[in-house]
Parts: C-alpha cells; sequence; structure tokens
C-alpha cells in the first residue's frame, strides 16, 4: 500500500505575471522542469499556514502570507527509495511581505533557480506535468478574481 502525504504550493502573483523554480538538472523525477513553489509537510502536526510559509521562504527567499484562496487541486505518484508515495497537494494563492532574503534550499529539493515568468509565456514553458493544468487556469483565475 502506498504511503500518503500532503503538499502545498504558492501561487505568487505580480500583476500579469508569476513566481516560479526550475528543477535542477539532477533532480531525480522532473529535471529542468518549472513549477510553483512549495513542498510537502514535515510533521503531520505542522500548521498548514506554517508549512506554505517555510517551504516558500526555504525555496524562494521570499516571505508570504497564504490566503485560504485554493487555486487547484491535484494528486501524482512517486516513489521516495523503494516506498511508493501517492502526494495530494493544492496551490494557494499567497501575498509576498517585503523584500525576499536568501532562499534556503534543502539539497533535496534539487531546485536551480526562480524567475517571474508572464501569464502569456505559461503555454510554452516546460512545467511539471501534474502542475500543468493549475498553469492553464491561472490567468483566468486570477482576472476572476480581480474582476
Amino acid at each position: 500500500m502506498p504511503q500518503l502525504t500532503f503538499a502545498q504550493k504558492a501561487v505568487i502573483v505580480d500583476h500579469d505575471r508569476i513566481l516560479l523554480v526550475r528543477k535542477s538538472a539532477a533532480d531525480p523525477h522532473n529535471p529542468g522542469l518549472w513549477e510553483l513553489p512549495g513542498g510537502r509537510l514535515k510533521t503531520v502536526l505542522e500548521p498548514l499556514d506554517d508549512q506554505i510559509t517555510r517551504e516558500v521562504r526555504e525555496e524562494t527567499g521570499f516571505h508570504v502570507v497564504p490566503k485560504p484562496t485554493i487555486v487547484d487541486m491535484w494528486d501524482w505518484q512517486m516513489m521516495v527509495g523503494r516506498a511508493s508515495v501517492r502526494v495530494i497537494a493544492v496551490s494557494r494563492l499567497c501575498n509576498v511581505m517585503g523584500e525576499p532574503g536568501k532562499p534556503h534550499r534543502a539539497p533535496g529539493d534539487f531546485l536551480d533557480e526562480l524567475a517571474w515568468y508572464p501569464f502569456d509565456q505559461l503555454p510554452r514553458l516546460a512545467v511539471i506535468k501534474s502542475q500543468r493544468p493549475t498553469m492553464e487556469r491561472l490567468p483566468d483565475f486570477i482576472l476572476a478574481l480581480s474582476g
């Protein structure tokens, strides 16, 4: 039976662009692909707002305040050692607070860089397959929120 874990990804928008992080070539699952910043819970007792704030700060250096707004929900399977793990994930809107600090990426994150991408470039960007539906939904979702 597969193990189960939970992850959150941050949707950080600045006008018509979004913040993404890119997996390094050494990543065993998605080398060189872009994704939303965020990650899995460290413990089952970690508060969800603390978890997404911690993950974004580690990966990008930005301090964010998560909103309760869920943009999307999805899942994927991955192998961790010899164990099959099913990850249930949500993406949430987050507001950036202040200027970014220095990221404190863990070696297991396999991240190379971060960049702001305009929404109109997302369809041509090499994005992790499980996050493609979120990327396709984002421009209309953000427009609906601001309208």
